[in-house]
């Protein structure tokens, strides 16, 4: 009995050593802590694009001549119907005046084969009343009607001329028309591709001569977007933008168009999305390459905590956890809580939850040790 107890009294012993000690080295290891804080915390996603005019038009011709004069230089500020360019009108005009005399020598015609058709329409009658009389032969009559008919289809066949010509004519002062370009659109000139002297050719591709933006206090950004962040981009969503230009200035605009159309380069798939942007004061010039940020989620006044803290776990801890948690440092040492993780960025990351309160210290790490890693985990499953 004696040897029994002296056994049970020394396991006793060790294990109160054990607890001792563990304590001792519980109460001697220092952590590093960081203040749990309120923060705010944006999402964005990062994009690069080009500026560009909502709607730019391109003016070409549809005849062929040589540029006699120009009227506009770029930048140049139009109303829609002004002269923006005109071709020799020389060839036009002459064809012109050569279609007015075929239509009035047509219209000649016409009048003389009418004149004829009544003449023969009446000599033809003449005879039908006669024949009833029995003064003249039936050949005679036959004779008259098929005079008439021939007369009558002289006038249909001059009256068809009279319609060719005619549109000849229209089709004639339309071309030039066409010689002097206008403006289709109230705009700026932003390009122009001819020269005075210069000879252009509509053929079956319409030149162009200049591009005309219809309204440059109202751009654009065509941001490519990759696959893996185009679920995260929504129509309405506010975007910043910086310019090279304008390197101490952050722009904002809003995404206004998601197109469905993919496009792939190098095994890579982006998609466009369209970014509207103001230009009240005229910074903003086509062509400008612009980084965007799409702010995607964006949440305030929430409680955040260090990257580093999601990763911690004490040295001398070896239980496996199924969910997410971080440690808070209480009087009585270091004590496991389970969050729920919301919005993050690279810095921090928001936690949810009941138990945890604002100026609770986390644990980032145990004084002079390094955590494997702080990024931040993935959500368990």
């Amino acid at each position: 009995m004696k040897k029994r107890y002296i056994i049970t009294a020394s396991v006793l012993a060790v294990i109160l050593a054990f607890v001792l000690i563990g304590a001792i080295i519980r109460h001697s290891t220092k952590y590093v802590t960081k203040e749990i804080t309120k923060q705010s915390i944006t999402q964005y996603v990062e994009a690069s694009g080009t500026i560009k005019p909502i709607n730019t038009i391109t003016v070409g011709t549809q005849v062929s001549g040589t540029v006699q004069k120009i009227y506009v230089d770029f930048n140049s500020v139009v109303k829609k119907g002004d002269l923006l360019a005109e071709l020799d009108p020389s060839l036009f005009q002459a064809n012109v005046e050569q279609a007015e005399a075929k239509l009035r020598n047509a219209k000649a015609s016409y009048q003389k084969a009418s004149s004829t058709l009544a003449y023969k329409k009446n000599n033809y009658q003449r005879y039908k009343h006669l024949y009833e009389k029995n003064y003249v032969s039936k050949d005679d009559v036959e004779l008259a009607q098929a005079n008439y008919l021939q007369a009558k289809a002289e006038v249909d066949a001059t009256k068809a001329e009279v319609s060719a010509a005619s549109a000849t004519l229209d089709n004639n002062k339309t071309n030039l028309r066409y010689s002097k370009i206008v403006s289709p659109v109230d705009g700026t000139v932003i390009s122009r591709a001819v020269d005075v002297g210069q000879t252009v050719a509509a053929s079956f591709n319409t030149p162009t001569l200049f591009e005309v933006a219809k309204d440059l206090t109202k751009m654009q950004i065509e941001t490519s977007v990759s696959e893996a962040d185009i679920g995260k981009i929504k129509v309405g969503q506010t975007a910043q933008y910086t310019l090279d230009g304008y390197q101490d200035r952050i722009f904002e605009g809003k995404v206004t168009q998601v197109r469905l159309a993919s496009t792939t380069t190098n095994n890579v798939v982006t998609y466009t999305v369209i970014i509207s942007v103001d230009n009240d004061e005229g910074l903003v010039i086509p062509g400008m390459s612009a980084n965007v940020s799409i702010i995607t989620n964006e949440v305030k006044d929430v409680l955040c905590v260090d990257n580093k803290a999601l990763k911690f776990t004490p040295s001398d801890n070896t239980k496996k956890y199924e969910k997410q948690g971080i440690w808070i440092l209480t009087k009585t040492g270091p004590k496991r809580y389970d969050v729920e993780l919301g919005a993050s960025d690279d810095n921090k990351t928001q936690i949810i939850s009941k138990e945890i309160k604002e100026k609770d210290r986390v644990i980032i790490s145990e004084s002079g040790k390094k955590n494997k890693k702080s990024a931040v985990p993935r959500r368990p499953m």
